[in-house]
């Protein structure tokens, strides 16, 4: 697994911006570490490298989290959206409902091509979600998944949300975890299209790591599953 070092800022803003396939092998993805970056254009970042990738485009997973903001997916309805907020709406195309992004949240988006890896889309979903499950349990913490549900759950709480969109067998968007963040804005939405749903974070299951550590660990669980 390949790195790049973590970067802040509005470095970090344009490296998300200057994002583009690389031209080695396939193998082992490479991972570029962001840092704190603004949503909308590392969405567009994702979009071009898609668009541009080709069969011999090595694999990427971008790790990161975002300002405050609201994502909503091709299948939100408007009656899970915020009932008071301040916090930015971004309309965007992979699947699902709405969820919320925020400093304290660990994402990681795997840029993967699907048939190189033999995966199909489900699971590509079953990979990440096992790899929620596998830092958790570095910890002792015992997380599942839910039928019908996709995402990462400790007793009945979500703790990993994720979401994708598939262009040309070659998927986007990611994971995200919540590490040590405020989690007041989940309470303004149906987190995911549920209402009520209760969500949860790994500062308060006992986990020490902060955000940066956590999403580096996540990657390389990630990038093992991949692998295997």
């Amino acid at each position: 697994m390949t790195r790049e070092p973590y970067a802040t800022g509005t470095k970090a803003s344009d490296r998300a911006l200057r994002a583009h396939p690389g031209s080695a092998a396939p193998g082992s993805p490479f991972v570029r570490s962001l840092g704190r970056v603004a949503y909308r254009p590392t969405y567009e970042a994702m979009q071009r490298f898609t668009a541009a990738r080709t069969a011999a485009t090595r694999d990427e997973l971008w790790v990161l989290e975002h300002p405050p903001v609201y994502t909503v997916g091709l299948a939100a309805r408007e009656e899970h959206f915020p009932r008071r907020s301040d916090i930015a709406l971004e309309r965007i195309d992979r699947g699902g409902q709405i969820t919320y992004h925020g400093p304290g949240q660990a994402v990681v988006y795997t840029l993967v091509d699907l048939p190189r890896r033999g995966l199909q889309v489900r699971g590509l979903v079953t990979l990440l979600e096992q790899a929620v499950i596998d830092y958790l349990a570095e910890y002792g913490i015992a997380a599942t998944r839910r039928s019908g549900a996709p995402g990462v759950y400790v007793d009945g709480a979500k703790i990993a949300a994720l979401g994708l969109r598939i262009r040309r067998g070659c998927a986007y968007h990611g994971l995200a975890l919540n590490v040590d963040m405020d989690l007041a804005p989940f309470a303004a939405i149906d987190p995911c299209g549920y209402p009520g749903l209760a969500v949860a974070q790994a500062r308060d299951l006992g986990v020490a790591d902060d955000v940066a550590s956590a999403g580096d660990k996540l990657a390389r669980h990630v990038s093992v599953l991949l692998e295997s």
